[in-house]
């Protein structure tokens, strides 16, 4: 049986999303279509709107529909901290605590050697300049601590400092209200390792 070459694009189009193969692209196409034509349309109108919007900041690197993002244009920012995270979700979890009061680079990506993704890909030369900007006094490493999240600091870490700056890495350990007996031994080797002073 065939199907209709605008559905198949569509389909096709919908791979495009993390995690989403042949089968699932097709339910979602045929609920759009059936189901949800309206939904679909909204979709198809806040993603071109979003295309035609959303650039790059020209400070952080995250996503903005301004030359400069709201948080980097906030004078409220410590602009002493730079605090670099892989993607923009990662900077709205931090956002989130209200525990960081410094600035961001969005690396929007990670090292990742196997899959073609070395410095260039992920801007570490952006970050480099952005860093050395005179007013920066420590960069924040904050990427996840997968092992291209572990790399990527690692290689980031070892350029940043190779120009004079300050580099901390944020700590890993057990999670606020934790009991021992149910955390993984990995995790409490880290924290004993990642232990400060009382």
């Amino acid at each position: 049986m065939s199907i209709p070459t605008s559905l198949e694009s569509l389909i096709d189009a919908l791979r495009a999303l993390p995690g989403v193969g042949p089968k699932s692209a097709a339910r979602m196409a045929y609920h759009l279509l059936q189901r949800d034509r309206n939904g679909a349309a909204r979709l198809a109108s806040c993603l071109t709107a979003a295309l035609d919007r959303l650039h790059h900041c020209q400070r952080c690197n995250n996503f903005s529909e301004a030359p400069l993002c709201e948080t980097c244009s906030n004078l409220r920012r410590d602009p002493r901290q730079l605090c670099v995270v892989e993607m923009p979700t990662d900077l709205n979890r931090l956002e989130e605590t209200q525990a960081y009061k410094g600035l961001y680079f969005v690396l929007m990506g990670r090292l990742s050697p196997l899959d073609g993704i070395g410095p260039r890909e992920i801007g570490l030369e952006r970050l480099i300049e952005r860093a050395h900007d005179g007013v920066t006094a420590e960069v924040i490493l904050a990427t996840n601590f997968t092992a291209e999240g572990e790399a990527t600091a690692h290689y980031a870490g070892e350029l940043l400092k190779a120009r004079g700056l300050k580099v901390s890495r944020i700590a890993r350990g057990l999670p606020a209200g934790g009991e021992l007996e149910h955390v993984d031994g990995m995790t409490i080797a880290q924290a004993l390792l990642d232990r400060r002073p009382v």
